[in-house]
């Protein structure tokens, strides 16, 4: 049977691949790649940026795309085999990537090229391309003997199997608790809805009752409106066991094997530690920059964090006379603060936002700020029934993109929500080759009447993921690596978080905030509301995200060299921790942005980004949030740029100066009154 992911093809063919067929194709792509390779350093014609560089950048494009479907689907709609092919394929592409780093005939053209740069009549984003290819050889131990280089070769592969075993476990303890309950009195306080969700999914389980799980949209819901404290307790120590649990899904040999590695990879390369590897080619530079910057932001977020723990645990004693507030009573009780102060109903503002119609609305407002056009296309093969694709076009109707959207939880997905491409953007003499861009979320699943109705979370969440699904929509680059999200990882949140701000404004939620049965436009009160608890406990969700952002840094600065993770966790995050966890709860073993993702040494870039989100965005408030001119020049200055341009250099085009972290304290309510 022929192989279809070996053919030519722009739309990826779902219809027709099965999972036999990602590993040969990705063999036969590899073995076409070295060969691509082998004529460039076979040319006996001194190395130009012609005859070097470029047919570098396009030499492994199929193969680059068949990665990208197969880690997609990986993620998206996973299975044995799939996860079974992974641990054959993802060995291979680390091999094949160090192939190339490695070979010195290559590097030495490359080289050659670089040492010439200050002459070369080529393009500013050719230089850029030359620049970050050179970089990234050197980063990635071409200048290493070879005995170091084959100590790489190894580190990589373990890495490269030990992450896909930490997420297959994060999955699979996710999909291993379930509860059954078939007393409704056990479930009073939440919602209607709920327990609709939960009672069908017993039934299709042939149980009685209730069927409660730790997928997001089961377990927040629970731990913010069950009134039963030892249901919640239960919740809250199921999710915190996850990979923790001393079975054959436990992660903290896993944690100890990957820090340990990328750690003995960043001094093999001559740096200290991974996250001094890493930080060198972010806007941070330094961990000591990272610290100071978290530690500036907790130091402001401290008194703020104190005052709204004194008021939450005033009103949880009020409530239900407890003397000590739990980690599990924490959302619970918050939940009843909302409501005692603003009159917030989560349960009725999601009726004013239909999961169809928010969608609707955020392509409305991608119409109003950049011009685009959304049409579903039902022709458009996709990898599961529950997934839509779009084609998008400009104002001038010419195809900018294809938009596949996936919203709802299964078991084969993984938790969260991402925002990733089955085709990246980049352009060549003949055509400028559009992108394929995925949305990936965890909202919850549509009631018998097929209507999903989001919370205002969710409802944030895929604005986020809209912003980073424009920055790759949008892109208009030469290079292939240099396009969409390719840039710095504390730049890359930039365009996501920004997205967010358009669901605060009256002028925006009047285009999709309607109530689903009566289309009555959202109150102005509601919007009173939302905007007021931005500042609600913001304090308490700085310093919670200082803590994640502080304890990716503990892990990959050199603290962690080995420690029991349990105590090690404890032991970071005590400081921050106005609530303390002395319970069998573990973070770090289900934390899949760092141990699965990219996001090692990188996840302070939320709040780095919010800093420059929130002076960005203070630019369209000056002049109008739907200000043409500024869309415009965002747009041109960031969306469509990529990783052509240093990301300050991109950021100082569009604002005309640094960001200030003036615009985020008082967003959040932090700025120390006079």
């Amino acid at each position: 049977m022929t192989n279809p992911l070996l053919a030519s093809f722009d739309v990826v063919p779902f219809d027709r691949i099965e999972a036999k067929h990602f590993l040969p194709a990705v063999e036969a792509l590899i073995n076409d790649a070295k060969s691509a390779i082998d004529q460039i350093t076979q040319n006996q014609d001194p190395a130009t940026f012609e005859n070097t560089l470029l047919p570098l950048e396009f030499s492994s494009l199929h193969l680059e795309r068949v990665s990208q479907c197969f880690f997609n689907l990986l993620s998206a709609h996973t299975n044995e085999t799939l996860q079974n092919e992974a641990q054959h394929i993802s060995p291979l592409l680390s091999n094949f990537k160090n192939d190339i780093l490695m070979n010195a005939p290559l590097f030495e053209r490359i080289k050659s090229i670089y040492n010439q740069r200050e002459t070369l009549d080529i393009t500013a984003e050719s230089h850029q391309l030359l620049e970050r290819t050179y970089k990234s050889f050197c980063r990635n131990g071409a200048l290493l003997t070879p005995e170091q280089q084959e100590e790489v070769r190894a580190i990589d592969s373990a890495l490269s199997k030990a992450t896909l075993t930490f997420g297959n476990n994060v999955l699979s303890e996710t999909n291993a608790f379930s509860l059954n309950i078939e007393d409704q009195a056990t479930l009073e306080g939440l919602p209607e809805s709920f327990l609709e969700r939960a009672a069908q999914k017993a039934k299709e389980k042939k149980l009685d009752g209730y069927l409660i799980g730790l997928e997001f949209p089961s377990y927040m819901p629970l731990m913010k409106f069950a009134k039963n404290r030892d249901l919640r307790q239960n919740l809250w120590l199921a999710y915190g066991a996850r990979g923790a649990q001393n079975n054959e899904r436990d992660n903290k040999a896993i944690i100890d094997q990957i820090v340990t590695l990328r750690q003995r990879r960043a001094e093999i390369l001559g740096y200290t530690n991974h996250a001094e590897f890493v930080l060198e080619e972010r806007m941070a530079k330094s961990a000591k920059n990272v610290n100071d910057f978290l530690g500036d932001l907790a130091e402001k977020a401290r008194p703020a964090a104190e005052r709204e723990l004194e008021e939450l645990q005033n009103f949880a004693s009020e409530q239900l006379e407890i003397e000590q507030i739990q980690p599990w009573d924490q959302a619970y009780f918050s939940e009843g603060l909302k409501k005692k102060l603003f009159n917030w109903d989560e349960e009725k503002l999601k009726e004013f936002f239909p999961l169809n119609q928010v969608l609707t609305g955020i392509f409305s407002i991608a119409k109003r700020l950049y011009g685009l056009h959304f049409e579903q296309d039902t022709a458009i093969p996709v990898y599961h029934n529950e997934v839509s694709a779009y084609r998008v076009f400009d104002a001038n109707g010419a195809f900018k993109a294809l938009l596949y959207c996936d919203f709802h939880p299964r078991p084969s997905k993984r938790d969260g929500a991402w925002m990733t491409s089955f085709k990246t953007q980049f352009k060549t003499s003949q055509e400028n080759h559009r992108p394929h861009i995925s949305i990936v979320c965890n909202f919850t699943h549509p009631d018998n009447q097929g209507i999903a109705l989001l919370t205002f979370q969710e409802v944030t969440t895929l604005f986020h993921e809209f912003g980073h699904a424009l920055h790759g929509m949008l892109a208009d680059t030469h290079y292939p690596s240099l396009s969409g999200t390719s840039v710095s990882w504390d730049f890359v949140e930039l365009p996501s978080q920004i997205m967010e701000n358009w669901c605060f404004q009256q002028e925006s939620l009047s285009l999709f905030a309607k109530h689903y049965k009566t289309q009555e436009p959202l109150p102005l009160t509601y919007i009173e509301q939302i905007n007021a608890l931005k500042t609600f406990q913001e304090g308490l969700q700085t310093l919670r995200q200082i803590g994640f952002a502080t304890l990716d840094m503990a892990y990959h600065d050199g603290q962690f060299a080995g420690q029991e993770v349990v105590a090690f966790e404890r032991a970071v995050l005590a400081p921050l921790q106005l609530i303390k966890h002395q319970h069998p709860y573990v973070m770090s073993t289900a934390f899949s942005h760092i141990f699965q993702g990219g996001y090692a040494a990188g996840y302070y870039s939320y709040k780095w980004a919010e800093v420059l989100d929130a002076d960005a965005f203070s630019l369209f408030e000056e002049r109008g949030i739907f200000d043409p001119q500024t869309a415009k020049s965002f747009a041109e200055n960031i969306l469509s740029q990529g990783g052509t341009e240093d990301p300050m250099t991109l950021y100082k085009k569009f604002r005309g100066r640094e960001p200030k972290n003036e615009a985020l304290l008082k967003r959040a309510g932090l700025l120390a009154e006079d």
